[in-house]
C-alpha cells in the first residue's frame, strides 16, 4: 500500500511508517523531514493513515491532495482503513515542533446513515463548528465553520445559539485533545476547562426554552497519564435544559448511540437501528 502511495504522489519516498504518539513521531522525524522533503507516515491504535508534513516544506494544499490520493487507496476492501488525517506543523527543531490548526481529515464514506442525514433530510438544521464537517465528510451538514482553536469553536457555537436554529448544532473542542490531551499538559488543560466552564453561564443563558445541551466527548484524553494517547473509551455525558429534569442519573449506556436516538426521539424524527433514547428519562 505505501508502494502506491509513494507510486500515485510522485514523492520519493516517505519517513517512519510506524505505529506511534504524533508528538514522538515529530520529535524523530521532524528534523530529517525538513532535510529530505519526504512526508512522515504513521498510524496509531485507531484505524488511521496520518501524513505529517512541515508546511514549509510541504504547502498544505499538496498535502491535502496526498491525503485524498491517500484515501482513494485506502477505500480498497483490503484495507479499509477509517481516516487519513492530514497533520500539518510548524517549528524549527525537534525541541519546538507544534501542529497547527490546518490539520484535516479525511473520513471513509462507508459508514451507513447517521443522525446528521436523518435530521438534514427532515428540512432542519445541521450546524457543524470545528472538524464535525471532515469526520462526517460534509454528509449531512447544512452548514460548516472552521474554527481555530477553543476559544473560537466557543464563540461560533455561541453565535449559532442565538439565532433561530431548528435541528442541531454539533462543536468539536479539538484543543483538549490535540493541544493537552496528546502532550500530557496538564496546566493547559487545566486552563481551557476552567475557560468552557466561564463561558457556560452566557451559553446557558442564550439557550430557549426547548433548546437542550449535551456535553460529551468521544473518548478520554487524561494529560495526567503515562501514555500520550487516548486514556479511556468511556465518555462523560451531561445534559441540560429548561425542559431537563435535574439530579437524573441515566446510568452507564450501552453505546455511544444512545446521545444520537435521544436526539432524534426529542426532535421526533426516524430513529436509526442504533441506540436507545433515554428521552422520557429526563424530560419533565
Amino acid at each position: 500500500m505505501i508502494q502506491e502511495f509513494i507510486q500515485k504522489t510522485g514523492i520519493k519516498g516517505i519517513l517512519c511508517n510506524e505505529v506511534g504518539s504524533g508528538t514522538e513521531i515529530l520529535k524523530r522525524f521532524g528534523e530529517e523531514h525538513i532535510k529530505t522533503g519526504k512526508p512522515i507516515i504513521y498510524t496509531s491504535a485507531d484505524s488511521v493513515f496520518q501524513i505529517a508534513a512541515h508546511e514549509d516544506i510541504i504547502p498544505l494544499q499538496k498535502l491535502y491532495e496526498m491525503c485524498k490520493i491517500a484515501r482513494k487507496i485506502l477505500d480498497k476492501p483490503e484495507y479499509n482503513v477509517g481516516t487519513v488525517i492530514a497533520r500539518p506543523f510548524v517549528g524549527t527543531t525537534s525541541e519546538n515542533f507544534t501542529r497547527t490548526y490546518n490539520r484535516k481529515d479525511f473520513e471513509s464514506n462507508t459508514f451507513g446513515k447517521t443522525m446528521l442525514d436523518v435530521i438534514s433530510k427532515s428540512g432542519k438544521d445541521v450546524i457543524s463548528i470545528g472538524k464535525i464537517e471532515d469526520l462526517f465528510t460534509m454528509r449531512g451538514i447544512t452548514k460548516n465553520y472552521h474554527t481555530e482553536g477553543n476559544e473560537d469553536g466557543i464563540e461560533k457555537t455561541i453565535n449559532e445559539i442565538k439565532k433561530d436554529t431548528q435541528g442541531l448544532i454539533f462543536t468539536n473542542l479539538v484543543d483538549f485533545d490535540m493541544l493537552y490531551g496528546h502532550r500530557n499538559n496538564v496546566e493547559g488543560y487545566s486552563k481551557a476547562l476552567e475557560y468552557f466552564d466561564s463561558k457556560l453561564p452566557e451559553i446557558i443563558e442564550n439557550m430557549k426554552q426547548t433548546d437542550m445541551l449535551i456535553i460529551t466527548a468521544d473518548h478520554g484524553n487524561d494529560p495526567t497519564t503515562p501514555s500520550t494517547d487516548h486514556s479511556r473509551e468511556y465518555i462523560p455525558m451531561l445534559v441540560y435544559g429548561k425542559e431537563i429534569k435535574e439530579n437524573i442519573n441515566i446510568g452507564i449506556r450501552d453505546t455511544y448511540a444512545d446521545i444520537s436516538a435521544t436526539i432524534l426521539d426529542i426532535l421526533e424524527m426516524p430513529k436509526l437501528e442504533a441506540g436507545k433514547s433515554f428521552k422520557q428519562k429526563i424530560l419533565k
